[in-house]
């Protein structure tokens, strides 16, 4: 078909056109996914990374358990790759029980030993003791404080809504409220839970949106 021969561009195409012709390719500001939306830049490398950007990076998450989960996950990516973390997300879950608090709160030696051969997940002695202490402060601060005790705590950290960062260099390593969280878990017994682990964990389950500005998530189109 020749460009005359083309029919006129939908309402969506002819957005997703228009931003992918403003988008500076350096890394820094959003870049067309494979749709020709706008996305964080970070989150077009791989199918992975753009799938989780799209469906739960920033999204609201609450429970005890999921929180628990997001922040083992996010304390064992220390060093490592996210992406790592994510293509070994099932194998975490299988090896973690689910991330039931009660069910890792009591494992023992036999346990560890375990986990330090699974190939699902990364094999780190200092990570997973620390999961596993982890578990047990929950568990600790649920019989203390009643269901839900971590997810309010964790939400009792939420900063008031912030503009929205233009390019990667706006978006912060850790913030004020992201250390206040850090000590207060560590006050509870949480262990690998510096305060960038804490930001990186506030990111994920939506206590700070840290899409850019012209990301086709912040702007719901995606």
């Amino acid at each position: 078909m020749s460009t005359a021969e083309q029919p006129p561009a939908g309402p969506d195409e002819a957005t997703a056109a228009v931003a992918a012709a403003h988008v500076p390719d350096d890394g820094q500001h959003p870049e067309p996914g494979p749709d020709g939306h706008p996305r964080c830049p970070w989150a077009v490398g791989t199918s992975d990374y753009l799938d989780y950007h799209d469906r739960e990076w920033g999204r609201p998450v609450h429970g005890d358990a999921a929180l628990f989960e997001r922040l083992t996950l996010e304390a064992f990516q220390s060093g490592l790759s996210w992406l790592t973390i994510l293509r070994k997300r099932e194998g975490f879950r299988a090896a973690f029980d689910g991330f039931e608090p009660d069910a890792v709160a009591a494992y023992g030696p036999d346990d560890v030993a375990r986990l330090l051969a699974d190939p699902g997940i990364i094999r780190n002695r200092a990570k997973i003791t620390a999961a596993i202490a982890n578990a047990r402060a929950l568990v600790r601060l649920r019989d203390a404080s009643g269901d839900g005790a971590l997810d309010r705590l964790v939400w009792s950290y939420a900063p008031p809504p912030q503009p929205a960062p233009v390019s990667m260099s706006d978006v912060p390593a850790s913030t004020a409220e992201s250390t206040a969280l850090a000590k207060a878990l560590k006050r509870h017994g949480f262990s690998f839970v510096g305060p960038t682990t804490a930001y990186a964990t506030m990111q994920a389950v939506g206590l700070v949106d840290d899409h850019l500005a012209g990301c086709a998530v912040r702007s719901g189109l995606r």
